[in-house]
């Protein structure tokens, strides 16, 4: 599994999100200056957040973001998925460990691809977005 920008972003964007006080919206000019992350891009990484219902925004004079819910109840899982779409680790396995295999699940790794994304999965949602803050 490889994440792109989108998601380290998303996750720096968030560690700093969790650094405020609890249900403080930060507009998004103050993270992008804070991260050093171009505003444009934390649009776009927002609005996933958003629809994912990771992060909750507010409008007018100090509007702006904040978490949904505590970090202690945010699972990196969660957030990868909003911004990743696909989990899998191998190309061959999904994110439930179904394969699908050319060689009609008979090359002899499957279990072992299946059984790594799995671990994979469930260490990302045990760790919680309150343990990445320093």
């Amino acid at each position: 599994m490889r994440f792109s920008t989108k998601t380290t972003y998303g996750l720096r964007a968030l560690i700093y999100l969790t650094n405020q006080p609890a249900k403080q919206s930060v507009p998004l000019s103050a993270i992008a200056q804070a991260e050093k992350i171009s505003q444009k891009y934390l649009e776009i990484i927002f609005a996933s957040l958003k629809k994912a219902n990771l992060v909750k925004s507010s409008q007018g004079a100090g509007g702006g973001y904040h978490l949904a819910r505590p970090a202690k109840e945010i699972s990196v899982f969660e957030i990868i998925k909003a911004l990743e779409k696909n989990m899998n680790v191998f190309h061959c396995v999904d994110e439930h460990g179904k394969v699908y295999c050319s060689q009609a699940c008979h090359c002899g790794v499957t279990l072992v691809l299946a059984k790594v994304q799995q671990a994979v999965n469930q260490s990302l949602r045990s760790l919680k977005l309150s343990e990445l803050v320093k």
